[in-house]
């Protein structure tokens, strides 16, 4: 072999490599994924989402690496799989909100059902970015897949976004997922401009008991009203409930334990990564998926002011008053919004503790996200 086939040789060799195909564009996409990791490893901000969502953002935005897209055989790379089997079959939000319902519990919003309008109440972000979405160019479709980011429910976002803008699914995963994990830095400012301190010092009265009877009941009427009002997003909130029953019913333990365990944490990890993934600095660094997160922000904002609002107007009619700042819960982060409810509360009156009361909104959220994802899928699909 000649000294210049050796040359062609080790030529053709780092050109197979990643110095040789670099873009200046993968460097913001590194930002951004070590970004996330940053806030979830020092800021502790919802590790379990953020986490994989930034390792897959890192990973995945080095040249030439096989993980997404097809082989030159037609195989499919490792997160390509993840996410072609997780997310565009429908797959992993379906099993997580199974484990969402193993790990819930409904006695709050059934002791308290009034907070079901506090949970429609703070759709409002959903229907307004909807309409401004629409103003911006997007078709009727796209539009309410972003609108329901607003909802801050990462599996309904996803299962609305695949049926009807799947090519959306990348940036309006990665949109929901990061402001459900950013609900600590997001919705407390809101809650004090909109609230005064004596508001936010309302006492509430203890939560009635709650029966096992009632509790496994509500889950069957529950999933057969909305299989008759909404039948669309019978997979995601079937799954939910039918997850709720396996944990009320008490008798089929080993599964609620493995569903809101081994299995959620399964699917969390494979959906983070997979989630990650498809911000690749090609498809995310243009103007649509950068609208779209930026869009997503004043949503989730707006969907707050709506639970906050909510509650203030149903004050005017209730005798026992409702603290206001359980109406920032009314988005279906679950259980991250609850949480800063009970610490704002506590902020302002440390012997007030709102955490169960906050439940109530958060988990009714749920259902008024995926009823606004039903009506959505009736509507365009």
């Amino acid at each position: 072999m000649t000294i210049n086939e050796i040359l062609d040789m080790l030529k053709g060799i780092l050109y197979t490599t990643g110095v040789f195909n670099w873009q200046w564009n993968i460097l913001i996409m590194w930002g951004v994924g070590l970004l996330f990791i940053y806030l979830a490893i020092a800021k502790k901000y919802e590790p379990l989402l953020l986490l994989p969502i930034g390792f897959g953002i890192f990973i995945v935005n080095f040249p030439l690496v096989p993980l997404m897209g097809h082989s030159p055989e037609g195989n499919r790379y490792l997160l390509e799989i993840f996410y072609h089997y997780g997310l565009e079959w429908e797959v992993i939000p379906c099993v997580i909100f199974l484990g969402l319902g193993a790990m819930t519990d409904f006695g709050p919003l059934i002791a308290n059902p009034k907070t079901l309008f506090i949970g429609a109440g703070a759709q409002l972000g959903v229907f307004v970015t909807f309409t401004g979405t629409i103003l911006a160019g997007f078709t009727l479709k796209e539009a309410a897949s972003v609108g329901i980011i607003g909802g801050a429910d990462g599996p309904t976002t996803i299962y609305l976004t695949q049926h009807l803008a799947p090519q959306l699914l990348g940036a309006n995963a990665l949109a929901a997922y990061s402001y459900m994990a950013m609900v600590p830095l997001i919705q407390p400012p809101i809650v004090r401009l909109l609230t005064n301190g004596k508001e936010r010092k309302i006492r509430m009265e203890q939560l009635r008991p709650v029966s096992k009877t009632e509790k496994i009941i509500y889950p069957l009427v529950t999933v057969g009203v909305i299989a008759i009002l909404v039948p669309s997003v019978i997979p995601l909130m079937g799954m939910f409930m039918f997850g709720n029953l396996m944990k009320e019913c008490g008798v089929v333990n080993r599964l609620s334990e493995t569903a809101q365990g081994s299995l959620m944490n399964i699917m969390t990890i494979i959906l983070g990564i997979s989630v990650g993934a498809t911000m690749q600095a090609n498809s995310f660094l243009s103007w649509k998926p950068l609208f779209i997160f930026g869009l997503g922000l004043v949503d989730f904002a707006v969907c707050t002011v709506g639970g906050i609002l909510t509650v203030k107007i149903m004050n005017l009619f209730l005798k026992e008053k409702i603290n206001p700042i359980i109406g920032a819960a009314g988005v279906s982060a679950v259980p991250m919004a609850a949480r800063v409810a009970q610490m704002e509360g506590l902020k302002h009156d440390n012997t007030n503790h709102l955490l169960m009361h906050a439940v109530g909104p958060n988990l009714a959220g749920v259902i008024g996200s995926a009823a606004a994802a039903g009506m959505f899928i009736a509507m365009f699909e």
